[in-house]
């Protein structure tokens, strides 16, 4: 009966052994030998990532698939815990107006189904990004960096409305913004975000910090010596009735 269980023990000992040795390795991110590792290692799916071909093996079947999603209605990315951070990358409180659907083919997006427009509302709405002078040279220079690659191909490098793309004569009507000093900075933000006439929108291509950014940059074409202590170009709506959700787009 001892010798028995000496030769059970042994065996119990030699296998524990054999897996405690196996289940290491050279390969400092190697995780080891796993026990059912797909109870705690679920595997995850990336946005960008090809699954046609993982770990140099190609699968034709995947090739072709399209491995990025649209993030699920209202997803809103973590800008972490300062409010005002927060609160200006949130998504933009008005919604456009319901003739977008028609005239910028916005059919699946939500509209504003309130009986005024909403454009002018956005002109009581004030640049939230405030210019001081520690932030004002970043500001421009990332302004002037957005607006060269996103606007300048038709507002032209100096705003003036001559960008390539109008002197190819692929574009005509765009302003010079020296004109658009009555232009309130809300009214200009709504404009980006949701486009106007033959603009397209552009607020799934930049965010509404980088926007804002933007806006701020313009002011510069209308006005050299724009900077800190400049008035917001905001203007009084008569009977503004905005929804309250829409004192997001202007946090204290």
């Amino acid at each position: 009966m001892k010798m028995r269980f000496r030769i059970i023990s042994s065996i119990a000992i030699a296998a524990v052994s054999t897996l405690l040795l196996a289940s290491c390795g050279a390969d400092p991110d190697s995780p080891g030998l796993e026990y059912m590792p797909d109870m705690y290692r679920s595997a995850a799916i990336e946005p960008y990532v090809d699954y046609g071909e993982i770990q140099g093996k190609q699968n034709e079947d995947l090739k072709m698939l399209l491995s990025a999603k649209v993030p699920p209605f209202g997803t809103v990315p973590y800008y972490g815990t300062d409010s005002a951070a927060v609160s200006l990358m949130l998504p933009y409180a008005r919604l456009a107006n319901n003739s977008f659907r028609s005239t910028h083919g916005m059919f699946d997006a939500e509209l504003s189904s309130q009986g005024v427009d909403t454009y002018v509302l956005a002109a009581a709405d004030v640049n939230p990004m405030e210019l001081t002078e520690e932030n004002m040279k970043d500001v421009f220079d990332a302004g002037k960096s957005i607006f060269n690659s996103k606007c300048a191909h038709c507002h032209g490098e100096k705003g003036d409305g001559n960008g390539p793309m109008v002197e190819s004569g692929a574009y005509v009507g765009v302003p010079d913004y020296a004109n658009l000093t009555n232009l309130s900075d809300g009214q200009m933000f709504y404009s980006i975000y949701y486009g106007k006439g033959m603009m397209g929108a552009h607020g799934s291509i930049i965010n509404k910090k980088e926007i804002w950014t933007v806006v701020h940059y313009i002011r510069k074409f209308q006005d050299p010596n724009y900077g800190p202590g400049s008035v917001q170009m905001a203007a009084p709506v008569e009977g503004d009735d905005a929804p309250a959700d829409d004192e997001a787009n202007n946090p204290e």
